[in-house]
């Protein structure tokens, strides 16, 4: 897998679990640790995802 798919898989990611965020009604840790993660990742790659969040 190159680098840009790297990249556009962490990114798809990254908004399926704000999508799943933007929907919760509770607290989930998981969720929000999996999102955490996320953007680690993401900024690994050098994204700015500020202006993916919800």
């Amino acid at each position: 897998m190159s680098l840009e798919e790297q990249k556009e898989v962490a990114i798809n990611r990254y908004v399926d679990l704000m999508r799943i965020k933007a929907h919760e009604t509770g607290e989930n840790k998981e969720l929000d640790y999996q999102i955490k993660v996320a953007k680690v990742k993401l900024s690994s790659f050098g994204i700015d995802y500020s202006e993916l969040d919800l």
